[in-house]
């Protein structure tokens, strides 16, 4: 029995147990098993194959029974993930159900979690951005929660290196607020686009418009052509899966790699329960799992562990994981474990009529907008509220659906409808929260879901200076549009909650001090050295712009320290 118990553990023993399998684990897993590491991918929801997996991804608008949109029946089983956009019927089967993501509100918080191997990385937005030093030292100068532990200096050869890799297409500008990646060559703008940015850059000196900075490929070079991925066939279908692997995803770009090296093992429907913790050695020793279909609980061990199960999903197992040495969750001897909770806030801005161009149209569907960079509190701009914000929006022409609303009928009519509508150009905000202490998420002390596991519950809002920028990010879009010629501009504020921008950070943050923050500057737990939080939970402060691009870095930065620290018997 003893030789059995010893034959099982070594069976269950890897050199890396990576955490999740979205954005964050997918280069986890690349990076360790490149080198040279025994890899097991834990993940909770099901195995979704690339290409063959997507099964909605290739079929035209009218195969879809209810064209897109959710019954009655699904908004009622799904009352909360069929409060946004992200979840519809062609996209349903990616996300958990609702009575399987239970979670409570103690204010509204929209929390969407994929039920597929690769995560959000399938559904992401694809925007890609790299923080600069006016994002990390925005803290230290603010007075705000922490200081960043690492400067842009430490981190930019790590964009640089998943950049390449990933394929980010875009145009150079030399900001200082938004620093050039590597690209490939920028997405074309639509002549509406370039005639409002001449304007803007005219009327607004020191304000430009770009096309974004997006995960889609322009071209293929042989870094993307390396793992069988194809430029962007225009058809606006990302949300899908991308069969050409023509953005990044981990089905398309990290896991290929990794399972070349035979070193990576990936385990579906495996609900990580906690992190075990030895101390004696003051160290991880591995996670305990619930396998989703037989509900049987195993445990794995490995000398590190990544923890990328995005946001919420680590901190939550992180708050759940307790012992004698960290009575209070993983990690949490600063207390600061769950608090610090941010996302961006948007749904704000203005959008109006472009007159003229009839005679101009676009080829495609372009899987992309526009960028404004921020300019507010930068240089000499000061505003009475911290920090900015930036807008992501474009132009296009309408559709027939532009008169579905008139009561017109005849053949003049029907033809009318068979030529496409005006142009229109809108801008729509994305602004920066605050990490604010007491916006979290902590673990429900009777409450449990389906696995046994404490509900989350969430505690946290826009505050003030939120609000008091929102009150810009409509005014000045509505400004710019009027002044760069576009005409009958309407200005909305639908009101965002924390949550729906789907860009949730904080939680276990990064820092200087073992007192005031849960990770090190190279993503380390302070209290257990070998295991390592590298998703956005990570987050010191949010930035304006689309973050998933820095998990990217900090992961690939993280994964090359830990294997060093390995050689050098650190770990």
């Amino acid at each position: 029995m003893a030789n059995l118990n010893i034959d099982l553990i070594k069976e269950q023993t890897y050199d890396a147990i990576v955490i999740g399998s979205g954005i964050s684990g997918g280069w986890a897993a690349k990076e360790l098993t490149e080198k040279g590491l025994r890899v097991l991918m834990l993940e909770k929801g099901r195995q979704l194959e690339h290409v063959t997996g997507y099964e909605n991804a290739m079929k035209a608008p009218w195969e879809s029974q209810y064209n897109g949109r959710l019954t009655v029946a699904q908004k009622e089983s799904h009352p909360k993930l069929s409060r946004d956009y992200p979840y519809n019927e062609m996209s349903e089967k990616y996300w958990m159900n609702d009575s399987d993501a239970l979670y409570k509100e103690d204010k509204r918080f929209d929390w969407f979690r994929p039920n597929i191997v690769g995560g959000k990385s399938i559904m992401w937005g694809r925007q890609s951005y790299r923080l600069s030093d006016i994002d990390f030292e925005a803290n230290l100068k603010d007075g705000i929660a922490v200081d960043w532990p690492i400067r842009y200096k430490d981190i930019a050869p790590w964009y640089s290196y998943v950049e390449k890799f990933a394929g980010i297409s875009g145009e150079k500008l030399g900001l200082p607020q938004l620093p050039d990646s590597d690209f490939l060559p920028p997405m074309e703008m639509y002549c509406v686009e370039k005639e409002v940015r001449k304007r803007l850059e005219k009327n607004f000196p020191g304000r430009t418009m770009t096309i974004g900075r997006v995960a889609n490929l322009s071209e293929a070079r042989k870094e993307q052509l390396g793992v069988g991925r194809a430029a962007c066939q225009y058809r606006n279908k990302c949300a899908l899966g991308c069969p050409f692997g023509a953005y990044f995803s981990t089905q398309s770009c990290t896991l290929p790699p990794a399972a070349k090296t035979g070193r990576l093992t990936l385990r579906p429907d495996s609900v990580a329960k906690e992190i075990l913790f030895d101390n004696k050695t003051q160290k991880a020793t591995g996670v305990r799992i619930i396998d989703t279909q037989t509900l049987d609980v195993r445990e794995f061990y490995a000398k590190i562990i990544f923890v990328c199960g995005s946001t919420l999903g680590s901190t939550t197992l992180m708050l759940n994981s307790t012992s004698e040495r960290f009575p209070n969750g993983f990690g949490n001897d600063s207390g600061q474990l769950g608090h610090n909770l941010m996302d961006h806030h948007f749904r704000t801005g203005a959008a109006g009529e472009w007159e003229g161009d009839l005679d101009k149209y676009y080829s495609g569907r372009r899987a992309n907008g526009i960028y404004v960079p921020r300019y507010r509190n930068i240089g000499s701009d000061k505003r009475d509220y911290l920090r900015g914000f930036g807008y992501q929006g474009g132009g296009s022409r309408q559709g027939w659906q532009r008169n579905v609303a008139e009561l017109s009928f005849g053949a003049d009519f029907k033809e009318e409808l068979t030529k496409p509508g005006n142009w229109t150009m809108g801008f729509g905000g994305f602004g920066e929260t605050l990490p604010y202490f007491e916006n979290r998420v902590y673990l429900h002390k009777t409450d449990k879901d389906k696995w046994g596991l404490p509900l989350p519950v969430f505690d946290a809002e826009l505050k003030e200076n939120e609000k008091k920028m929102r009150v810009d990010m409509q005014n000045d879009a509505i400004e710019m549009l009027e002044k760069s010629g576009v005409k009958n501009v309407k200005g909305y504020d639908r009101g965002s909650y924390l949550g729906m921008a789907i860009h949730e950070m904080g939680t276990a943050r990064m820092g200087r001090d073992p007192k005031t923050s849960v990770l090190n500057g190279n993503n380390q737990v302070w209290g257990a050295k070998n295991v390592f939080v590298t998703d956005g939970s990570a987050m010191v402060s949010a930035s304006c712009v689309n973050p998933s691009l820095t998990y990217m870095a900090l992961t690939a930065r993280a994964a090359n320290f830990a294997v060093n620290e390995l050689k050098k018997k650190n770990l």
